[in-house]
């Protein structure tokens, strides 16, 4: 049991979200998570401590992250609003610096490009799919990898496929290169996120994940 360990979550209350937190309690984490609106988020567990704000806000990411040892955000853009991730990123940044946290661990998505892909043909149709129709989000995407590099924490970036909503595991793949399948279990998504806690393979990395 892991139970003197706090993680910071961002994006808990989201689809994917959800089945981290679950995992996460199951194997003894403490956590604090960050809700937009607590009064509706149906979050009763005990041993999650809940701080009212949303990730553009910085000083509600603080008073996230302040005495955890990790951060990990499934964040997903909010509908109808400008895109969050490059702002989110900068405020959690700051604030593990503020705090003398290292390690981020993040989702994005199979679009965002690195100086050590080789995508194949439909990775890379998907991903200037993805840059045709969301322009701005796709390049804020980027641009959270840029902000990523240039900072001095260890993170991981992990790069996603679509995500399946289930409880079902199977076998996955991880690569630096070329997203290995079309889809991910949310179950092994989280499985993935988790087990970077304790991992350094993808230290300061964007490794693709999917079931294969």
């Amino acid at each position: 049991m892991q139970n003197n360990i706090k993680i910071a979550v961002i994006g808990g209350t989201g689809k994917s979200g959800k089945y981290l937190v679950q995992q996460l309690l199951s194997q003894g984490f403490l956590l604090r998570m960050l809700v937009r609106k607590p009064e509706t988020s149906q979050i009763k567990s005990p041993p999650i401590e809940v701080i009212q704000g949303n990730a553009r806000d910085y000083e509600a990411v603080r008073s996230l992250i302040e005495g955890c040892h990790a951060v990990i955000s499934t964040l997903g853009q909010p509908k109808g609003e400008t895109p969050i991730f490059s702002q989110a990123t900068t405020n959690v940044i700051r604030s593990m610096n503020e705090c003398r946290i290292m390690r981020y661990i993040v989702i994005t998505g199979l679009n965002v490009d690195t100086a050590f892909d080789k995508k194949n043909a439909k990775t890379a149709f998907a991903t200037e799919w993805m840059k045709t129709n969301y322009q701005e989000t796709t390049a804020d995407k980027q641009r959270e990898l840029e902000i990523l590099l240039e900072s001095n924490i260890d993170w991981t970036l992990v790069r996603l496929p679509l995500i399946e909503l289930t409880d079902r595991k199977s076998e996955m793949k991880a690569s630096l290169e070329d997203c290995p399948g079309d889809k991910i279990s949310a179950t092994d998504l989280a499985d993935f996120l988790i087990g970077q806690l304790s991992k350094k393979e993808y230290l300061r990395k964007s490794p693709f994940i999917a079931n294969v």
